[in-house]
Order: C-alpha cells, then sequence, then structure tokens
C-alpha cells in the first residue's frame, strides 16, 4: 500500500515537471520566425561596416556624417561621475592648474624653445651661412605694351608707368596671368624663372642677367 502511495506521488510529480519544459510547448511557437529583417550598422565606431553606404543613393533624407567624425564634447566641470568634474583634467597643483592660460604657445619651461633653436642648426634655410633673397617681381604682363625688339628693365617700366616703385631693389622676372605677347624683346633684370625665360624666349627675345651689386650685365 505504501509502496503503491509512493509510486502515484512520483508520477504524479514527474508529470507537473514536465509540464514546464520546452518541449510540450505548442510546435507553431518553435517553427514561427519573425518577419523583421534590418541591418544595424554602429555609426559611432570608425571600425563601422561602411558597405552599405556604396550600395545606396545619398539624398538629403540619408546622408550621415563618417563614423568617427562626429564625437560628442567633452563636457568639463559637472561632476566627478563624468571623469571631468572638479579639477577638469588638470591636477590640484601647478601652474598649468590654474585659470586662465599659464604660458604662451611655445614656451618650454624656460629652455630654449624649438623655434628660437632651428635658426641655429647647421644645414637648415635659416641657418648659419643661409641668407635669403626677397626679388621685387615683374610679371610678363607688364612687358606686352613694349614695342618690339627694345630693351625692357625694371627703371624703363617705371618710366611709361607700366609698373610701379619698388621696394626692393633686386628684381625677378615671373610669369603672369595674361599670355605673353611681345615679340623680340630683352629683358634685363637680376633674376628670371623657368617659365618667364622659356616664354620670352619662345617669342624670339632674350632675357640678360644683372649684377645683383653693381646692376651690370654679367651674361645673355
Amino acid at each position: 500500500m505504501v509502496r503503491a502511495l509512493l509510486l502515484a506521488a512520483f508520477v504524479s510529480a514527474a508529470a507537473a515537471f514536465s509540464s514546464f519544459c520546452p518541449r510540450n510547448l505548442p510546435t507553431h511557437a518553435a517553427t514561427r520566425s519573425s518577419n523583421l529583417s534590418m541591418k544595424i550598422y554602429d555609426w559611432k565606431r570608425r571600425t563601422a561596416d561602411e558597405s552599405a553606404i556604396h550600395e545606396e543613393e545619398f539624398t538629403f533624407d540619408n546622408l550621415r556624417s563618417a563614423p568617427g567624425s562626429r564625437k560628442r564634447k567633452n563636457r568639463k566641470g559637472r561632476g566627478i561621475s563624468a571623469g571631468q568634474g572638479a579639477t577638469c583634467g588638470f591636477g590640484m597643483r601647478g601652474q598649468k592648474s590654474r585659470s586662465g592660460r599659464p604660458t604662451r604657445p611655445g614656451f618650454e619651461g624656460g629652455q630654449q624653445p624649438l623655434y628660437r633653436r632651428l635658426p641655429k642648426f647647421e644645414g637648415r634655410p635659416t641657418g648659419p651661412g643661409h641668407q635669403k633673397e626677397v626679388f621685387n617681381l615683374i610679371k610678363l604682363d607688364d612687358i606686352n605694351g613694349v614695342e618690339e625688339g627694345s630693351t625692357v628693365s625694371f627703371d624703363s617700366l617705371l618710366e611709361t608707368g607700366a609698373t610701379t616703385k619698388a621696394k626692393y631693389s633686386i628684381h625677378k622676372v615671373v610669369v603672369g596671368r595674361e599670355d605673353f605677347a611681345a615679340k623680340g624683346v630683352t629683358v634685363q633684370a637680376h633674376a628670371f624663372t623657368k617659365g618667364a625665360r622659356d616664354a620670352i624666349e619662345g617669342a624670339g627675345g632674350k632675357c640678360e642677367l644683372l649684377s645683383k651689386t653693381t646692376g651690370a650685365v654679367l651674361a645673355a
């Protein structure tokens, strides 16, 4: 009798437990699939999938920024939970923790700064033994109005009013915006660019190089 009661209790417990198992769920719930199909792109990371960008046509309603190009600004001094509260990431002591800008741009704490060390380096364009030459520029546009076969210099252009007075005493002929139209002219200057020399010689003219100190003709 006792064995029969225990067996009946075990059978009822097993039946109750089996009612919670997934195998007793309806078959339509297991086989049903969602009709929602969408691609999720993480536009906040630089490693986001950008394959869809090249497959769609850009319009005003689907334009978006590149991943990582727009970063949320860092709000400082708005509580310690944000990570930049209280001292705002500048620490508690020291000159750089004070309000305002404590040092000027380029200041290196008192040692010789970089912009004062570079001119002292050997081989640099601004180092020892190097000197920068600044020329007054004569454009080919100013020479277009001269007569054919004439000799042109800065002084002659200044007399005719083709150019204005110069700040520097040495002159360099450069290419202008207009095409060079003067034929067979002899141009005297202290320097010529390659494009200006080719344009003058291509029109049957000649380039004469002047000395930077005496102004005498050195070579043609």
